[in-house]
């Protein structure tokens, strides 16, 4: 498994894939949260890392203190890291757990929410375990919410595949990337009434390699 501490560096170089993905990601953040209706907002974030996806956008935007936000993440130095990020920032509704990300259970309080994030995880689970968690964001996602996600396109580029199971799903799709990036954004739109999902559920778990 990678270190996922390490993992971060990435970010601090902005000409990386990953700082290119971040700015991606954020840019679909900020938009939803203009889009979304006025009032709470509810946010959850699978494999949160350093909390940067959300993090970056909250710390100005006009709607801040609109959001309560649950950041799930697995890695303790992540989770310290990203505590510090949102002590600094004074974002006193969002709080980072430190858990497994893959157990529905792991969203109780906060799901359905109304932005689902799943970035960095659909490159690390297998195809069935990706397919599982697209099933289980109709539970974790509010009609009228969105869900970001990402996923590398490397070959066999697996990318399409997710949009439509997404649209199976009951989703509209938003916007995703164009295929001569290298790293895959999604965004989808639910529209349908949130389907519960059983608790215990194990939507996926990391791969190695």
């Amino acid at each position: 498994m990678p270190d996922w501490y390490a993992w971060h560096g990435d970010y601090t170089d902005p000409a990386s894939g990953l700082s290119a993905r971040l700015r991606t990601v954020q840019e679909r953040v900020r938009a939803e949260l203009d889009r979304l209706p006025p009032g709470p907002l509810r946010v959850v974030s699978m494999c949160a890392g350093q909390g940067h996806d959300l993090l970056g956008v909250l710390v100005d935007h006009p709607r801040r203190d609109d959001v309560s936000a649950l950041l799930v993440e697995y890695d303790p130095r992540n989770v310290a890291a990203a505590r510090v990020a949102v002590a600094d920032a004074g974002l006193t509704a969002v709080r980072i757990v430190e858990g497994d990300a893959g157990l529905v259970d792991a969203y109780a309080g906060y799901a359905p929410a109304d932005l689902v994030l799943a970035c960095g995880v659909f490159g690390n689970v297998s195809d069935a375990d990706i397919r599982r968690t697209v099933d289980a964001c109709r539970g974790l996602c509010r009609r009228d919410g969105a869900v970001i996600w990402t996923r590398h396109r490397r070959e066999p580029d697996l990318v399409p595949q997710i949009v439509d199971w997404f649209e199976q799903a009951g989703f509209a799709t938003h916007r995703v990337t164009d295929p001569h990036l290298s790293r895959g954004v999604g965004v989808h739109h639910h529209r349908a009434d949130p389907v519960p999902v059983a608790s215990g559920t194990r939507m996926f778990a990391f791969v190695d390699g």
